[in-house]
């Protein structure tokens, strides 16, 4: 039996989101265990993202992360989305993906992106500035060099144990990131579904520009979002609830909170500025039943022809959020699929 999505790679990026009530901790544990239960499913890669000085998000070193992720897994691939290239040495991150990947051979992924520090008191304590995010380019060069041993910058300095390993590079980005991802002949990241038409214009200025090279020889195009599978829509409408405030208080309080229960979220009285953001991030986003899900990621797969989802979603029910992921494996025909190959 096929479904929809056969053939299209399904994966998760989380962001160890903290809860009201709770410390980082627990949202860094909640990770790994949603790691293993992502494995379980049949999901192709788990990826953890990079943040700092934010009270609502509790991953900000994704390379250490990464490693107890693999380190609780057994096949799933694991890797960044992604490590903030603009906020660290080249050198650096190149052995830091060179032990992940001596440790954990054939699994790891070094997803890249090139913002920076979203304030300027972060950007101070990092050492950086707005302008290192133009480096990107010549960062992401640098940073491939170490391992092919091909980079020129530093002809005495190897990187220890990443020479000579491969470990797959992926650009998160649109814009000019997406440029710089086909210049260099890597797989591109883009999201988020809510902005189809920026998504699509990039998707396709990266096809057109894109340049084969030993990283990949083809375009390669994973398309990220929010995707909430439940019983009901208003049942899956209700999980975008806890990260739709977060936003709606951060855009209007300039604090990223933890997560908060629908049932609060309900009670708040709202300012009309606020009530318009929170509205703005229910918006848009792939939830519902599963036939209404497959049917839509049916067409954002024929929209973008993108070989991979990678999947997003937060909310403050942990058990809820398994539930989305498992229907959506379910859908998705992935434990099925799982099962058959490790039978």
């Amino acid at each position: 039996m096929t479904t929809p999505l056969d053939g299209i790679r399904l994966s998760v990026l989380d962001r160890s989101r903290t809860r009201e009530g709770e410390d980082g901790a627990q949202a860094l544990r909640d990770t790994v265990r949603l790691a293993r239960e992502a494995e379980a499913l049949g999901y192709h890669r788990f990826w953890v993202s990079e943040h700092h000085s934010v009270p609502g998000v509790a991953g900000s070193a994704p390379t250490v992360l990464a490693a107890a992720v693999a380190a609780a897994t057994t096949r799933i691939r694991v890797g960044t989305g992604g490590v903030m290239l603009p906020n660290h040495q080249p050198l650096v991150v190149a052995e830091q993906f060179g032990v992940l990947e001596a440790l954990f051979p054939g699994r790891i992924d070094m997803g890249l992106g090139r913002s920076v520090g979203f304030t300027d008191g972060i950007r101070r304590a990092l050492g950086r500035d707005k302008e290192d995010a133009d480096r990107f380019a010549a960062q992401l060069d640098e940073l491939l060099g170490w391992f092919t041993g091909e980079q020129t910058a530093h002809p005495q300095v190897h990187a220890r144990p990443a020479e000579g390993l491969r470990v797959p590079p992926y650009v998160l980005a649109t814009g000019e990131g997406a440029a710089i991802a086909a210049a260099a002949g890597l797989p591109l990241v883009v999201g988020d579904l809510r902005g189809r038409t920026r998504l699509l214009d990039a998707v396709d200025a990266y096809r057109a520009a894109f340049r084969p090279s030993p990283w990949s020889a083809e375009p390669y195009v994973a398309v990220a979002g929010t995707v909430v599978v439940a019983e009901s829509e208003e049942e899956a409408r209700r999980l975008l609830m806890p990260e739709a405030w977060s936003t709606a208080h951060a855009r209007t309080l300039g604090v990223f909170p933890p997560l908060a229960p629908p049932e609060r979220i309900e009670t708040l009285a709202m300012t009309e500025r606020q009530r318009g953001f929170y509205e703005s991030g229910l918006a848009g986003h792939v939830y519902g039943t599963e036939d209404r899900v497959a049917e839509a990621l049916e067409a954002v797969v024929k929209e973008t022809g993108a070989q991979e989802i990678l999947v997003t979603t937060s909310t403050y029910d942990r058990d809820a959020l398994l539930d989305s992921y498992r229907r959506l494996a379910r859908l998705a025909g992935l434990t099925r699929a799982n099962a058959i190959n490790t039978a």
